[in-house]
């Protein structure tokens, strides 16, 4: 059966931002859905909640699941959600899963300066939209630069979003995941901060450390988010799932 992926996107930003990925597989002929989650993108007119943004997985994952094995991907706020859904206790029917730019717990001083930040950028003229925009001209590259905020940035959901991650219990649930696991970090992502934490209680995880690149690693390497998910793809193909 032909492997299905499901990608989610991280905080801010939306399904686009997978936009390099989604071609890639629909190339390749693995059937894939980007989705929204409540607050973001096309659903920006929604509350966010985590008990939304699981059911939105949820139900991703469950629908593609019907036709073949389902290989998870998350980014950022999309990663640690991830994690904490493949890691529950019912286990959901995923047969692989990449978790990038997220091996941070999200509680204490970190989460708190994140917070901060954010509502220092929200302050400013424009809610800090010029100084994003200048930010991410120069880092990302041309062919992804519109992707990523091609659904809008989720401004309004992102206080309340950083405050609803620090009931998550990551560790516990990186313990109980037991498919096949690839940590994606950019060399200077802020959220490495757990890198070693999250690999001693996974330790049958992967984790590839992308060089000269940020917390954007999908759309500032798009090449290199594919390569992985080419091989999440033959490691699951290979598994007999």
């Amino acid at each position: 059966m032909t492997v299905q992926v499901v990608l989610v996107h991280g905080i801010r930003t939306s399904a686009t931002m997978w936009r390099a990925q989604v071609e890639h597989l629909e190339a390749r002929g693995n059937p894939v859905t980007a989705v929204d989650l409540p607050g973001h993108g096309s659903r920006m007119s929604e509350e966010f909640t985590l008990a939304g943004a699981f059911a939105t997985i949820d139900e991703a994952v469950r629908r593609a699941a019907q036709k073949g094995p389902v290989l998870l991907s998350g980014h950022s706020m999309g990663g640690l959600l991830c994690i904490e859904y493949v890691g529950a206790e019912d286990r959901p029917p995923v047969a692989g899963f990449i978790a990038a730019s997220c091996t941070a717990i999200p509680r204490g001083v970190a989460l708190q300066t994140y917070r901060l930040l954010a509502r220092g950028f929200d302050a400013l003229p424009d809610r800090g939209m010029w100084l994003t925009d200048r930010m991410l001209d120069r880092i990302l590259p041309a062919e992804t630069r519109a992707d990523f905020g091609a659904g809008g940035y989720a401004l309004d959901a992102q206080d309340t979003a950083l405050r609803s991650l620090s009931v998550l219990d990551l560790l516990a649930a990186l313990r109980r995941i037991d498919v096949p696991l690839w940590f994606l970090n950019g060399q200077y992502d802020q959220l490495r901060v757990n890198e070693r934490l999250f690999l001693a209680t996974a330790p049958h995880a992967e984790l590839i450390v992308v060089p000269r690149t940020t917390h954007h690693v999908t759309v500032m390497r798009p090449e290199v988010a594919d390569a992985l998910i080419d091989l999440a793809i033959a490691t699951i193909d290979a598994s007999d799932v």
